[in-house]
């Protein structure tokens, strides 16, 4: 039994914020949302085949107000918070965020959620 501790509030303003950018920057092709076990936790991914970031970004990603481009940002629109509130959100939970892109080719953003200590009295649910 596997349980993991979230804000359901917050992780759905995560989601809500990873998705949105991946659409945005997705003009043609596919977004990818998916969870998978690993060890003992989980994790989430959202996946793009959008126009990806150059490396020279990835580390300002998460920065108030960065954006990556900046009149391509004002055309689509957002106030480049974003990936900084997913950041501090993240972070709050004690999780951790990984981000990989490829100019051309398309971004994935993953979040690792460690598996929580299951209270006593549900314990007895997990042994079923």
């Amino acid at each position: 039994c596997t349980e993991i501790e979230a804000d359901p509030h917050r992780l759905i303003q995560i989601l809500t914020n990873l998705i949105d950018n991946a659409v945005k920057f997705t003009d043609s092709g596919h977004v990818t949302v998916k969870t998978e076990k690993q060890g003992s936790g989980y994790i989430i991914s959202v996946e793009d085949t959008g126009i990806g970031i150059p490396k020279r970004h990835l580390l300002r990603l998460g920065e108030r107000f960065f954006r990556v481009d900046p009149s391509r940002s004002r055309e689509l629109g957002g106030t480049g918070l974003g990936l900084a509130i997913v950041k501090h959100l993240v972070k709050a939970h004690g999780w951790e965020m990984k981000i990989e892109s490829e100019e051309g080719k398309g971004t994935a953003v993953r979040i690792l959620m460690p598996e929580s200590e299951p209270a006593e009295e549900k314990l007895s649910n997990c042994s079923a």
